[in-house]
């Protein structure tokens, strides 16, 4: 998942991006709304976590702007506010979620992964593919009860091929789902995860149209 992080406290977000990072996530991090602006004008994230007091306003009005822009990416608003008309204002507002600070990083990024899934019209933690099975919560894949061990790295490519299956996704949809901003992207990375994949999957599984790109049918 690419997900952006929308969070002023230096502290917080570094842990929140290390955290994300670390299960395999591309991370986008912003300090403010200007900048959570620009970086959802040029780039397609499959979740945001959004504080609510931010330098320069607040958090819903940009909630709101990108509700009303039809943007549906799923919102999770993660502030020190616990007042139960601050939850229902932002829920008012679009927001899919909310936490309360301090937060479980784990459980954050497990509700980050339930509304991406939901996003893409599959909220099921489990599916199967085929002889595998594939735990999508937890981020794992088995066949015949034989777990399959991905990177993090070709865990992201399968999965954004698994939400759109039977839909061909291009080189720099997958690599814009791989990659945060500052991010240094190799010229032939997809195709190594893709050429990865394939050996401990098998070639069967994600097709190639050439010049195009890839999909799971």
């Amino acid at each position: 998942m690419r997900v952006l992080v929308v969070e002023d406290e230096a502290d917080i977000a570094d842990a929140v991006q290390r955290f994300l990072q670390g299960q395999g996530h591309a991370v986008d991090l912003v300090g403010n709304l200007a900048d959570a602006d620009a970086a959802l004008s040029v780039a397609e994230f499959d979740a945001v976590l959004l504080d609510l007091a931010l330098p320069d306003g607040q958090g819903l009005d940009l909630l709101r702007r990108e509700r009303h822009r039809g943007n549906r990416v799923p919102v999770i608003i993660a502030t020190a506010r616990d007042q139960i008309a601050d939850r229902i204002a932002g829920l008012n507002a679009g927001a899919d979620d909310y936490v309360v600070k301090p937060y479980d990083l784990g459980e954050v990024e497990a509700r980050l992964r339930a509304h991406g899934r939901r996003a893409n019209g599959d909220p099921a933690a489990e599916t199967a593919l085929g002889d595998l099975r594939i735990d999508r919560a937890g981020a794992r894949l088995f066949r015949e009860d034989i777990e399959i061990r991905l990177t993090s790295r070709e865990w992201a490519v399968f999965e954004a091929l698994l939400a759109a299956r039977g839909r061909l996704l291009s080189r720099r949809t997958l690599e814009e789902r791989l990659y945060a901003f500052e991010d240094e992207i190799a010229g032939n990375a997809v195709e190594v995860y893709i050429s990865r994949l394939r050996s401990k999957l098998g070639n069967g599984v994600i097709e190639t149209r050439r010049g195009l790109g890839y999909l799971i049918p």
